[in-house]
């Protein structure tokens, strides 16, 4: 994804590795015809038009906005050197921190990290391995959590791949001092104010304390949606449930909401596993939706 400036902020996309798993492994329930319908603006080349044979890939990249002189990365990916139970993020090497510095950011650059919710694949980065300690990779930054997911992942409730990651992303950021618990009842500004800022709004859903980031800075709005929509599919058949989301009904009313709310304006989407350019808007497509990849 090319860097995109709207109005006086810009965005630009840190990727750190992709990953994909058998099509009916997620969506058991899409047909051959879902898939046509999907291929006439996505060109996705893991996805056929026979479900058997089409994977679902995700990319896993963080998102820089430069606004108000200061620099906010949006998630935290998987992160390096981390214990996990799922063998493809299992201690991890990527060149994260280098195509971060391709982008002309140092660690320490970093004023702010937002995260749309506490899963392991959106706050790995948080932290990185220093002398045998976990350190918050960002020094210099302020890091927002939602109550909600601060404290669901800490019971004994939560799925292990995000208690794993709780304990080595997200407690030493607390540790050390950098980390603000915010209770999202509502909108909240988190850098300068609501409709001429950066602020995060409830997606509660897939997982407890979900959240959307949204940015304006005199131009048109961005939006962060996280994983409330993760593949291009869901806009096909946004009522469809995934497996891995903490309150599945609760999940898809949320996606089918928000993708009423920006189809046909402005509002330029950056999603949090979309492949290739990423970057795009929403369009209604008769009875779902479709979107429009910006080009470049």
């Amino acid at each position: 994804m090319q860097t995109q400036q709207l109005g006086r902020m810009t965005v630009s996309k840190v990727v750190e590795a992709e990953d994909g798993v058998p099509l009916p492994m997620i969506f058991p329930a899409i047909a051959a015809s879902d898939l046509e319908r999907v291929k006439r603006w996505c060109a996705d080349p893991d996805l056929t038009t026979d479900p058997e044979t089409s994977k679902i890939t995700l990319s896993m990249h963080s998102f820089v906005i430069r606004i108000a002189g200061m620099n906010v990365l949006v998630d935290a990916c998987n992160g390096d050197d981390k214990q996990r139970c799922i063998p493809s993020v299992h201690l991890q090497k990527s060149p994260y921190l280098a195509n971060l510095a391709a982008q002309g950011f140092k660690p320490e650059d970093i004023h702010m990290v937002l995260c749309t919710h506490l899963h392991f694949d959106h706050v790995g980065w948080n932290t990185r391995l220093e002398n045998g300690r976990w350190v918050p990779t960002f020094p210099n930054a302020r890091y927002i959590f939602g109550k909600r997911d601060y404290d669901h992942f800490a019971s004994e409730d939560a799925e292990l791949p995000h208690r794993e990651a709780y304990a080595d992303s997200v407690l030493p950021v607390v540790a050390a001092g950098q980390a603000e618990i915010v209770d999202l009842e509502g909108p909240t500004a988190a850098v300068q104010e609501i409709g001429d800022g950066v602020w995060l709004e409830p997606a509660f859903g897939h997982s407890p304390g979900s959240c959307l980031v949204r940015a304006q800075a005199g131009g048109a709005q961005a939006l962060f949606w996280g994983d409330t929509i993760h593949h291009p599919i869901q806009l096909v058949r946004p009522e469809l449930t995934l497996p891995f989301d903490f309150d599945q009904q609760r999940a898809a009313k949320v996606r089918q909401d928000v993708l009423e709310r920006i189809a046909d304006t402005d509002t330029m989407c950056f999603p949090a596993h979309f492949r290739g350019q990423t970057a795009g808007h929403v369009h209604r497509d008769g009875d779902a939706y479709r979107y429009a990849f910006v080009e470049g």
